[in-house]
């Protein structure tokens, strides 16, 4: 009797793994999709919030900024989303506005670039 039931719960369990399996193989498609249409849904949301704070022109260079600078543009477009939930901005803004944003971020995320000249005096000598 023992023996009957170690084999029901062997077969259960086996039954158990192989489902699960079975959902797993066909989880990363419906996950990847699903990631897939959130991310989508989120641009499109982004996107939206965007033509509704800028103005034709300031969107313009903001287009043109991103195929420069892609990181830095998406930076800006992440603070004008912030801004616009927290309320911080009246109306749409113009180039000027959007040219100010541009400058703050650019001096917070400012990179001081050093050279350092290595000269080797063994080298250069002629002795």
């Amino acid at each position: 009797m023992a023996d009957d039931e170690l084999q029901a719960i062997r077969a259960q369990r086996m039954a158990a793994m192989r489902q699960q399996q079975q959902q797993n193989h066909g989880d990363p498609n419906q996950a990847a999709q699903k990631q897939e249409d959130e991310r989508k849904q989120q641009e499109d949301m982004k996107n939206s919030i965007l033509s509704q704070v800028l103005n034709q022109p300031a969107r313009a260079r903001l287009n043109t900024i991103r195929l420069a600078k892609p990181e830095k543009a998406a930076m800006v477009e992440n603070l004008l989303v912030n801004m616009a939930r927290r309320g911080q901005i009246g109306g749409q803004l113009g180039e000027t506005e959007l040219k100010g944003l541009l400058e703050q971020v650019s001096q917070q995320t400012k990179q001081e670039t050093t050279v350092k000249f290595d000269r080797r005096r063994a080298a250069l000598d002629d002795d």
